[in-house]
């Protein structure tokens, strides 16, 4: 019989893995290693991937993080790669809406479910581009696979834009967060964002202390979100409860903010009582948040606290 401990090793290699996912459209099975991809009639793609949302920016759904995409008249971009299968199976579908060869992939994050799909787009891609902490993380996180990660040419720090046809790309990173090189891609004129793992909507979030996660950090940076996009921007979710979606609007990161105040404030609480980590992780629910127990989400509450805890004690 395994463990409390063992289950919870496991649970959180599967996630950081990117083997689970909640996107709407469900998940696709690994095919093994990319070999080439191969001529495809838009017969064989499951269009039902495939969103669009505004002005030529959609999404598509996989297996992993949520990708998220845009295709005018004159470029195409994609935010994330997911895995090798499922990044040539979006490839496929692109390529079947538009003849361009991509001009530029953004990683939101280095986790693989963001990421080892970066091979397959590189075969199509003109630049792959991410804050300049992610190779580094990219690098440390597969040092005991055989497997080198194809990490991003271009990188930059806080801000970055360019223009992409008749639509300007905004690139922030506002401080650690869910790690510490997270990207949140913004398309200015569409008003469409794109937050990788910043929010998982109505879920509990899967935070990466080894990466320069900071929980305390993730609150100002959601909050400064809110404050400097637009309140129409839709939102794109690198993950999301089944009946709540992967995209939404500010209210949705509003409400991700507060689990994450509320997350820091029993655990503050537990610490000031003086009780330890492990009986702070009996918690069996956050009073207030009970949508954040998303079915079949194999990531526990008790992980979140124990996070916590260890942040707020400074171990």
């Amino acid at each position: 019989m395994i463990n409390r401990k063992e289950f919870l090793s496991n649970s959180l290699k599967t996630i950081a893995a990117g083997s689970i996912g909640l996107n709407l459209a469900g998940i696709a099975s690994a095919k093994g290693d990319y070999t080439g991809i191969a001529p495809v009639s838009k017969a064989t793609i499951d269009q039902s991937n495939f969103q669009e949302l505004r002005r030529n920016v959609g999404l598509f759904t996989g297996r992993g993080g949520t990708i998220g995409w845009l295709d005018n008249s004159e470029a195409l971009v994609a935010i994330d790669a997911q895995f090798p299968d499922t990044a040539e199976e979006c490839i496929n579908g692109l390529k079947a809406r538009s003849s361009k060869t991509m001009d530029l992939l953004v990683n939101s994050h280095h986790h693989n479910d963001h990421t080892a799909g970066n091979g397959v787009f590189a075969e199509f891609t003109n630049h792959i581009i991410a804050h300049e902490r992610v190779p580094e993380y990219q690098k440390a996180a597969n040092a005991d696979s055989e497997t080198v990660p194809v990490t991003a040419d271009q990188r930059f720090s806080t801000r970055w834009s360019g223009d992409f046809g008749d639509e300007t790309l905004h690139l922030f990173h506002f401080g650690a967060a869910h790690t510490g090189g997270d990207t949140i891609s913004f398309f200015e004129q569409a008003e469409v964002a794109h937050l990788g793992d910043l929010v998982f909507n109505r879920a509990y979030p899967y935070i990466d202390p080894r990466s320069g996660a900071s929980v305390q950090n993730w609150v100002s940076v959601l909050n400064q979100i809110i404050e400097e996009l637009p309140k129409e921007t839709l939102y794109i979710f690198g993950h999301g409860h089944p009946e709540h979606g992967i995209t939404g609007s500010w209210q949705d990161i509003q409400r991700k903010r507060e689990f994450l105040e509320q997350l820091l404030a029993v655990t503050q609480n537990a610490i000031a009582e003086g009780k330890s980590k492990e009986e702070l992780a009996k918690m069996e629910m956050v009073p207030g948040f009970e949508d954040f127990a998303a079915p079949n989400w194999r990531l526990p509450l008790s992980y979140n606290l124990e996070i916590v805890y260890d942040e707020l004690i400074g171990s």
